[in-house]
């Protein structure tokens, strides 16, 4: 149709001629209110915006002679980070001569790795950046990662509540036997 044709039409019905894709052979154009075209098109990115979720990278540092206990501490905050979907930046970090040995670093990872196997996959194997070997993994897709639940604090808080709890009801229990006793005749005898 020849574009001053659809002008006319449009301008007839009260609306916009708007030219929807330029680059096709011919160009496509549609007839429309442009200002609730535009309406329309911000609420459909507002609402992709909404769905869509982020992923962030926290990062763990570590050295080539970190302790076991000290790796299963470090351990536990991974899992929390790959529970909440994040992924994880593991970061071996060498000081001095420590350099001269980078399989002493990978092996901290693998150890880190072995321990996580079944719920991360390795996105970048250990690759050295400097005087820093780093290492990423992400959460396995469908995978649940187990975490603490409860800090000790509240875990010491609620069983101080269920003891009170029981507190309470012994003291009521007591109160019921002596009303009855209250109310009942003395004994003959």
């Amino acid at each position: 149709m020849p574009t001053h044709i659809a002008i006319r039409i449009a301008e007839e019905k009260g609306l916009d001629l708007v030219e929807v894709n330029p680059k096709g052979s011919p160009p496509v154009c549609k007839i429309i209110d442009h200002g609730r075209f535009k309406y329309e098109e911000s609420r459909k990115k507002r609402t992709a915006k909404k769905k869509q979720s982020t992923v962030s990278i926290k990062e763990i540092k570590l050295r080539p002679k970190t302790d076991t206990h000290d790796i299963a501490t470090k351990l536990r905050a991974v899992q929390r980070f790959l529970a909440d979907g994040d992924k994880v930046k593991l970061v071996i970090q060498f000081r001095g001569r420590e350099i001269v040995h980078p399989e002493t670093g990978k092996a901290v990872l693998f150890k880190v790795i072995s321990e996580l196997q079944e719920f991360v996959v390795v996105e970048q194997m250990p690759l050295m950046e400097g005087r820093r070997m780093i290492m990423l993994i992400a959460p396995k897709p469908g995978v649940e990662i187990p975490t603490k639940s409860k800090k000790k604090g509240e875990a010491a808080a609620e069983e101080e509540e269920e003891e009170e709890d029981v507190e309470e009801e012994d003291v009521e229990e007591g109160a019921q036997e002596a009303e009855a006793e209250a109310e009942a005749p003395p004994p003959a005898g």
